[in-house]
């Protein structure tokens, strides 16, 4: 559920306060955050994936009795926001206060339970960042030298001290050469300290195995850092500096201390700091498992306690990439199935720590068969046999003239034995073995309601006794259920909670203190209404893309074009975001000679067309092409196809895999270094399997209809567009 009131808006903070902090005085604290999301982009799934686990984890914690602090937040500065204004026409702070009420209009969409949403441009951090830089500085462990080297604009890496052109380890793109004066952090002073830590705080960093590759990149040596840019002009200003901003991840990580006061709120933040857990990628796992320790330890400021690096939710086998175009976005989901659908999924479906894959068709199979036919299904049947058996009074317990047999006994033996073990599940964060322990017990009450048959037994006045043992028991079993799954299915267990008649709120239950018998006597329902109607997959999914595609071609779906969701090509998958921004340039959509979309009026009548002429168009149809000159980086062959390529291509602000039919034509080997015309504004499509975010421009020549690449001249500039 969303948060009630909404946020308090306190600087660029965001308190929710429909998760409050007060009244908290003699609650143990748990503080927990997400990363904080670099701002140049509107979320996907795969981003929303590490929240949305933050957020059953703060509403386990909230119902364990703990006083909550929730941090998430959006990283708006460095070189890589910048060039995305660039490309969008806009300012950088512009498009991070755009982007930034993306990620808050989402995250409230969801109902993500946060309590704070930090912007690292915001004066409370610019506070915090300074203390913190200011500590680690006047003890000596931050210095000015020459850095030269190369460094991925994009993850915001220092790749390496050479020059050598290199590819960045994280995400495979070039680094680009960086030749400068910065402050430099002496990280190669932490490297004993660091394999310390990681040796006498096993649980600091998890799973297990992240932390054995972390303790092995330390082993290998560190290297000092620069954490400054003199080139990069959106950024926080370097304290005494003003010609250098600060290093973004030096910015972005103290984001986990101002997010509660740190330099500005010294009771909060002395209240919930050190936090008690980091939720991240394992993509950023360097980051926050030896520069932010060691920053922290440089300015002698407590650690946090455990930091763990999930993998990633991969889609169709590839992790979630706008630039590759496989990309899904979880408010169409939400719109279509609930926003509970889809947390189930995510946890149900991904072993939390490793690498997950998405499929709609995977997610609603799940929904039929576990949340309609399952829980849902359970609701609906008990509640509904309580409203015409017993006049909508849940029975009380023990039922005169009633007696339990071994079927109930087996019932009680397993809902109450099914608590601790979720419990356990939870503290463990196997999200996925606590819910499939919660679906064992709805299986349970299942079988005892298909054993006990209680519409039969309505047929014979002389058992109604028996019939009200039967369904106490099946409606104590919900209530236990509800319960144990509220923090990941909050809005379907609210809605059961109130139908079975209970008083308070379930999210102030505490969890741990739930039994059997514990239903109050007489409880009377409140409406029934399905919690989880039962879809259609296909008009379902149709529904899902359909949105995913306005999502991606707003201005085509507006305008009703041929392009947009309804003409979709069958079995494509959706495209990419355009300059990072919340909007997407329009689908190519060139006119059909003698026809006119349906629902206008042409505004001249069609001009005839001479038989092999090209119907003429105007400049409007035109400026919808946008192309850009492109680097190829890398080329390779398509697997059983003989004339196709797959191509890496830089467009200047991102790398485009693009596939082209030019291999009868063109040996990969050649093509790498080669400057291409690209047209970068197709919605993706697969060719022979693999993903094609664009398209490459081509001459044909005649007589054999060869391809001819189109090419320059002159020295263009990467990502130049053609007008």
């Amino acid at each position: 559920m969303t948060p009630a009131t909404g946020p308090n808006i306190i600087g660029s903070f965001f308190p929710v306060q429909g998760a409050s902090l007060s009244a908290s005085e003699n609650r143990p604290t748990f503080y927990l955050t997400t990363p904080i999301y670099y701002a140049n982009a509107r979320p996907h799934v795969g981003s929303a994936y590490t929240t949305l686990v933050a957020d059953v984890i703060a509403r386990f914690k909230r119902m364990m009795g703990y006083d909550v602090a929730f941090v998430t937040g959006t990283d708006e500065h460095g070189e890589n926001i910048a060039r995305a204004a660039a490309k969008a026409g806009i300012s950088p702070r512009e498009l991070v206060d755009r982007n930034s009420a993306v990620f808050r209009a989402l995250w409230n969409e969801l109902g993500i339970s946060y309590t704070h949403f930090v912007r690292t441009t915001s004066p409370e951090h610019l506070r915090a960042v300074r203390r913190l830089l200011l500590r680690a500085r006047d003890a000596g462990y931050i210095y000015k030298a020459f850095y030269e080297g190369r460094y991925c604009v994009y993850d915001n890496l220092y790749v390496t001290d050479s020059t050598d052109p290199v590819d960045c380890p994280l995400c495979g793109r070039p680094a680009e050469v960086v030749s400068e004066e910065n402050h430099f952090f002496k990280l190669s002073a932490f490297q004993d300290k660091l394999l310390q830590l990681y040796r006498d705080q096993p649980g600091f960093i998890r799973p297990a195995f992240r932390r054995n590759e972390i303790i092995r990149f330390v082993e290998s040596g560190l290297r000092d850092i620069s954490v400054s840019r003199r080139t990069v002009k959106w950024g926080l200003p370097w304290p005494d500096d003003p010609d250098q901003v600060v290093y973004v991840w030096y910015d972005a990580l103290t984001s986990y201390l101002s997010g509660i006061g740190y330099g500005d709120d010294e009771l909060q933040w002395e209240k919930y700091w050190p936090a008690q857990l980091h939720l991240i990628g394992k993509e950023i796992i360097r980051f926050h498992c030896v520069y932010w320790p060691a920053f922290l330890m440089a300015a002698d400021e407590p650690l946090p306690k455990e930091i763990f690096a999930h993998g990633w939710l991969l889609f169709e086998q590839e992790k979630m990439s706008k630039s590759k175009g496989n990309v899904a976005y979880a408010e169409p989901i939400a719109r279509v199935l609930g926003v509970d659908a889809l947390r189930y999924y995510l946890l149900r479906d991904v072993p939390f720590g490793q690498d997950g894959n998405f499929s709609h068709d995977a997610l609603l199979t799940r929904y039929n068969s576990d949340l309609a036919n399952g829980l849902g299904n359970l609701a609906s049947r008990t509640l509904a046999m309580i409203e015409r058996y017993c006049g909508g009074e849940v029975p009380a317990s023990p039922v005169p003239d009633s007696v339990p047999g071994e079927a109930e006994a087996s019932l009680v033996a397993a809902l109450s034995q099914t608590p601790p073990e979720v419990l356990k599940a939870y503290e463990e964060l196997s999200f996925s073995r606590a819910l499939e322990l919660i679906w064992a017990a709805i299986a349970q009450v299942d079988g005892y309601l298909t054993i006990q048959k209680p519409w039969t037994l309505a047929e014979d006045p002389a058992r109604h006794a028996q019939l009200q043992m039967v369904l106490y028991h099946a409606a104590e079993s919900l209530r236990i259920i509800a319960a144990l799954v509220h923090p990941v299915l909050p809005n379907a267990t609210f809605k059961i909670w109130s139908q079975l008649g209970q008083i308070g709120a379930l999210a102030e239950l505490r969890i741990d203190e739930v039994r059997w018998g514990q239903m109050p006597s007489g409880s009377r329902l409140g409406e029934t209404l399905p919690v989880f109607p039962r879809v259609e997959k296909k008009e379902a999914l149709e529904r899902i893309l359909a949105m995913e595609q306005d999502i991606l071609q707003p201005k085509a779906a507006a305008a009703g074009a041929p392009n947009s969701p309804s003409g979709a090509q069958a079995g494509a998958q959706p495209g990419t975001l355009s300059g990072g921004a919340s909007t997407a340039a329009s689908a190519i959509t060139p006119p059909v000679p003698g026809k006119t979309p349906a629902g206008t009026a042409p505004t001249t009548a069609p001009a005839t067309v001479a038989a092999g002429v090209p119907a003429r168009i105007g400049i409007d149809d035109f400026t919808k092409v946008e192309m850009r000159v492109g680097l190829v980086k890398s080329a390779e062959r398509v697997a059983g196809a003989d004339k196709l390529l797959k191509l890496m291509v830089d467009i200047g602000d991102e790398v485009r895999q693009i596939v082209a039919g030019i291999a009868t034509v063109y040996d990969a080997e050649q093509l790498v270094g080669r400057k291409v015309v690209v047209v970068v504004n197709l919605l993706p499509r697969k060719l022979r399997g693999v993903e094609s975010n664009g398209m490459i421009l081509a001459a044909t020549a005649a007589p054999d209809g060869k391809p001819v690449l189109a090419g320059f001249l002159e020295d263009v500039p990467v990502g130049s567009r053609l007008k």
